[in-house]
């Protein structure tokens, strides 16, 4: 299905900017040269990606057939360097919220999408949008030397791109058009991993000693 096809290559593409940008983030919270920047930020957008299309033995990797991609990676990094040390600009934690949360709900429709497309049943088209979503941020915590952020925030964050893989496939039940149901799921994703933060709606962890 062509339109399909482009409408996913439009939101992968979104989705690489959104998680390359909280990599740009993380790392120059953590000082790295132009070297680490561009690292963290390859893993951070193409990880996840990258592990969906080894799961459905899709080939070429998304981002080899869309170099595109992995040029502008490269161009910002160079870029964000010199930019932000001249700023002197310090990010918090909370820096990384916005675009990390865009690019879970972004990432999760592609991997949902395609994993249905390539007729998965639904369970694991679910989980098959789970992964994508959300193992960039995981590779981009362990190369970062980090306890991923997924595992300890408590705060929902898998959990919502579930709940929003299900919506997916719900209104791809009922015939919805792609692009309306591929951008509700994205919206309601990443409306809720925000409201979760904004909120510290959690889920049950460890009773403290």
């Amino acid at each position: 299905m062509p339109r399909f096809q482009l409408l996913i290559a439009a939101i992968e593409f979104a989705a690489t900017l959104a998680f390359a940008l909280s990599g740009f983030i993380e790392a120059a919270r953590r000082r790295m040269d132009v070297v680490g920047v561009f690292a963290v930020a390859f893993i951070t957008a193409f990880g996840g990606g990258t592990v969906r299309d080894v799961l459905l033995d899709r080939r070429p990797f998304f981002w080899v057939e869309h170099q595109a991609h992995v040029w502008l990676i490269f161009l910002l990094s160079l870029a964000a360097v010199p930019w932000l040390r001249a700023r002197h600009h310090r990010f918090t934690e909370r820096a990384i919220l916005i675009p990390d949360a865009l690019g879970l709900g972004l990432f999760t429709v592609t991997g949902v999408g395609l994993a249905y497309e390539a007729g998965m049943p639904v369970f694991v088209s679910a989980m098959m949008g789970v992964i994508t979503g959300v193992f960039g941020g995981v590779m981009r915590d362990v190369i970062c030397n980090e306890v991923p952020y997924v595992f300890r925030d408590h705060r929902p964050y898998a959990l919502c791109a579930f709940v929003g893989a299900w919506a997916y496939l719900g209104m791809n039940a009922l015939d919805v058009t792609p692009l309306v149901s591929l951008g509700v799921a994205v919206m309601l994703i990443a409306g809720l991993r925000l409201l979760a933060v904004l909120t510290g709606w959690s889920v049950p962890g460890w009773r403290e000693d």
